[in-house]
């Protein structure tokens, strides 16, 4: 009688799930990464001068999200975090460490994720999901453990190695393992006959095509609009005359540029051009309402060198810093999440959240089963509108560059301690509710607050031989 009893059990629930349910196939996953994109360089987060009709859609249709943020405030450990759920306490990378040198033919790639990683890509796979990564890469090198179609992608076109992303028309890119040559690139050129973004755009779109018919998962990761400065004439061409734009002499490093800003507009808008075209493509394929598309950003929008100028473009909308910092303009970026007759248009979320929150909430999507050692959660029931979304009790960031930082968010309270590298220095404090700049540090009027953000800041660090923190991991012996 047991086994008859568990079949109608399960009977039963299979059928209770398909009436909650109606659609019954597992939903489709678009995560699309810009690349140093910064949280108010999209016309839906108040920017005036760069267009992005595509984008601003998307959040019109879907939830934006105001306090989401990167893994970390550079390209590679913010990925790492994406890729495993874990956040920089705990992940693997967490820093940009380079294999070879920055010649064409000096070897490529970064720190490679270890085997046996689990990321999102495998466990979407374990989940009946066809699984591609398409554009920049950067957590290991041609024939290295780390490379995407050892980590959970059927599928990778694109860079596998950052520094080979700085320029737009690469002599080559890698797909599945392969090299692919492209003849009239040519090394260190600023411009060529093949355009990178264009190229990682078609593969992407050919792929959905082919995997319309299967649940599927689509990590496209575009190079955009991190430097070099290097796009067609086509999308600047609207920006040509909108306001002063002296030319970029190259002296602070990547290729110089007649008409920077309006290239770097042009960028930005390629790309939500392209965005579009993704979303036509899903409504022809009348696979558009059982497809989630989320829309963000690596890290904050890069400081004023090789000719980008983020303070013309107001691309932090008033946060402080940028790629590299620990400060809201380093690390929150934007979030749009649309999935039509689920996510109510137009809706607008505050809740903090954070990359590694991405595989919690893309393993719910596809009705598997929670990872134990995510540091994350589904954010699914704050995209659906429920009321039992759990928060966290604090956001944590660590990088040992640039100084060497640590940084909390609790609650409302973002706490920051910098120049790590001989002690555990003092922790500045602000109030983001009524000091979104970090201009006001209130440390000593919230000692409780301080000791709060030290605890956590203890609690959330695993010491890393790679990446260590040395005055966190050994702090000096006070003075008698």
């Amino acid at each position: 009688m047991r086994p008859l009893r568990f079949l109608i059990l399960t009977t039963l629930l299979l059928a209770l799930g398909a009436c909650t349910h109606p659609e019954t196939r597992q939903p489709n996953v678009i995560l699309i990464v810009a690349d140093d994109l910064g949280w108010a360089e999209l016309g839906c987060y108040g920017q005036e001068k760069i267009k992005t009709p595509h984008i601003d859609r998307i959040a019109s249709e879907g939830k934006r999200f105001t306090d989401f943020y990167a893994g970390a405030p550079v390209c590679a450990p913010s990925r790492s975090v994406l890729m495993t759920g874990k956040h920089m306490g705990h992940t693997f990378v967490r820093d940009n460490i380079e294999i070879g040198g920055w010649g064409d033919d000096d070897g490529e790639g970064q720190l490679p994720l270890p085997a046996g990683t689990v990321t999102v890509g495998s466990l979407m796979q374990a989940a009946g999901y066809q699984t591609a990564c398409v554009g920049k890469w950067g957590l290991g090198g041609p024939d290295t453990e780390g490379e995407p179609n050892r980590q959970g992608f059927d599928h990778f076109f694109g860079y596998l190695c950052q520094r080979q992303a700085h320029n737009y028309y690469p002599t080559h890119l890698w797909k599945d393992g392969q090299r692919v040559n492209y003849e009239g690139n040519v090394f260190h050129n600023t411009t060529g006959a093949h355009y990178s973004h264009d190229l990682l755009t078609e593969d992407a779109l050919g792929w959905v095509r082919e995997n319309a018919e299967k649940p599927f998962f689509l990590l496209l990761t575009y190079a955009v609009p991190h430097l070099a400065l290097q796009v067609p004439e086509d999308s600047m061409e609207p920006y040509y005359g909108l306001w002063e734009d002296p030319p970029y002499d190259g002296k602070k490093g990547y290729l110089a540029h007649p008409t920077p800003r309006a290239a770097y507009a042009g960028m930005v808008s390629r790309m939500d051009r392209d965005v579009g075209r993704l979303m036509d493509l899903l409504s022809q394929l009348d696979i558009d309402d059982n497809t989630i598309v989320m829309f963000t950003s690596d890290n904050g929008a890069t400081y004023d060198i090789g000719g980008a100028r983020s303070d013309f473009f107001a691309s932090g909308g008033g946060l402080r810093g940028a790629k590299g910092s620990v400060f809201e303009g380093g690390l929150r970026v934007p979030l749009i999440v649309r999935w039509p007759q689920q996510i109510a248009a137009g809706t607008v979320s505050h809740m903090p959240a954070a990359f590694w929150d991405f595989l919690p909430t893309i393993l719910d999507a596809a009705g598997a089963s929670p990872l134990a050692t995510t540091d994350g959660v589904s954010l699914m029931p704050e995209l659906l509108g429920h009321s039992e979304q759990p928060a966290h009790a604090y956001l944590y960031w660590e990088f040992p560059a640039y100084g060497s930082q640590q940084a909390i968010r609790m609650g409302d309270w973002k706490a920051v301690r910098r120049d790590l590298q001989k002690s555990a220095g003092p922790i500045q404090l602000y109030n983001l509710k009524e000091d979104r700049a970090e201009s006001n540090d209130v440390a000593a009027s919230h000692p409780e607050l301080v000791a709060l953000a030290a605890k956590y800041m203890t609690e959330a660090h695993t010491p890393s031989v790679l990446f260590p923190l040395p005055g966190v991991d050994a702090p000096k012996p006070a003075e008698d």
